[in-house]
């Protein structure tokens, strides 16, 4: 293939950049945050890298550039990047999908442990300088729920299944009565399905009164995926025995939220998959993905633009 012309939506001087020198000589890199960056090598362009960049600036240099080929997201959930010209053209559109599942499946363990174990109670405990002995739950033979089989469900049930733990699946070709099921069985019940208009919602008020009474809802998909109101009641009012959440409707929390104020919540700032090289990690998968690219070999991570995942 003929030399290419790489638009990188992203900050200009972040330092992640210097792995795009990997690419072929004579590949064309322009960057920046603004759609003013782009007018010159729009014209010719033909991959777009979308690092950090909104849809709406997607949007804009996505009309800019008449001769792209090929879309890459670092990011895997695609829910606010998806507009509808992107999503009805033959445009092939990649992601960072499989980047983040192994280290989302163990914070999905840790919160498992988190709550099994009573660790909030024994770190305050050992604060307060206060001797307290209380009972436990054994982890290994409970059973875990996951909504959402996709890499990071995967990633957690094959965790889940080696602590001796019983797996759930729900898949999108799953019925209602298989949800029923799942959510009344379920002693820990986890979301990492896509957020699509068909899961928006998909855990509220009536999802949370079919849990057990000591269940525990874990959420690394989208924070969407549940009803915020209908969780924060059920936590006030111990429905279920708790939640861990590493995704929000709004990011950053606002202050106060009441959230911040709940003892049986474990609330990670969307930091869960936040490895020193996680970064790195989403590049050398569009590296990997560039040469593939360059071969005319099949790309890895294609998205269903219309199922949005």
């Amino acid at each position: 293939m003929d030399d290419s012309t790489v638009l990188v939506l992203t900050d200009p001087t972040d330092p992640l950049l210097a792995m795009l020198e990997a690419l072929p000589e004579g590949t064309r890199i322009a960057a920046g945050n603004r759609v003013e960056a782009f007018a010159d090598a729009a014209p010719e362009a033909d991959v777009i890298l979308n690092w950090t960049g909104s849809r709406e600036l997607l949007r804009q240099v996505w009309g800019m550039a008449p001769r792209v080929r090929w879309i890459h997201s670092r990011s895997a959930g695609l829910d606010e990047l998806l507009f509808p010209e992107l999503a009805e053209s033959a445009v092939p559109l990649t992601n960072a999908r499989g980047v983040f599942s192994e280290i989302l499946g163990e914070f999905a363990i840790a919160a498992v442990v988190f709550f099994a174990k009573g660790l909030r109670r024994m770190v305050r405990s050992q604060e307060a300088g206060v001797w307290d002995q209380f009972d436990t739950v054994e982890v290994a033979g409970q059973t875990m729920g996951v909504i959402g089989m996709g890499d990071i469900g995967k990633a957690v049930a094959r965790r889940a299944e080696a602590m001796g733990m019983r797996v759930m699946g729900l898949g999108r070709a799953d019925g209602p009565q298989r949800k029923r099921d799942l959510l009344a069985q379920s002693d820990y019940v986890v979301l990492s399905a896509p957020l699509t208009p068909e899961t928006r919602g998909i855990i509220g008020e009536a999802e949370l009164r079919a849990m057990k009474p000591e269940a525990v809802l874990i959420n690394v998909g989208r924070g969407p995926l549940v009803d915020e109101a209908a969780l924060i009641a059920a936590l006030r009012e111990r429905r279920i025995g708790g939640a861990a959440l590493d995704v929000f409707n709004q990011e950053p929390l606002p202050a106060g939220h009441p959230y911040f104020a709940l003892d049986n919540l474990l609330l990670s700032a969307h930091s869960a998959d936040h490895t020193p090289d996680w970064q790195q990690r989403a590049m050398q998968l569009f590296l990997d993905n560039f040469e593939r690219y360059r071969k005319g070999e099949p790309l890895r991570n294609i998205v269903d633009k219309r199922r949005g995942y």
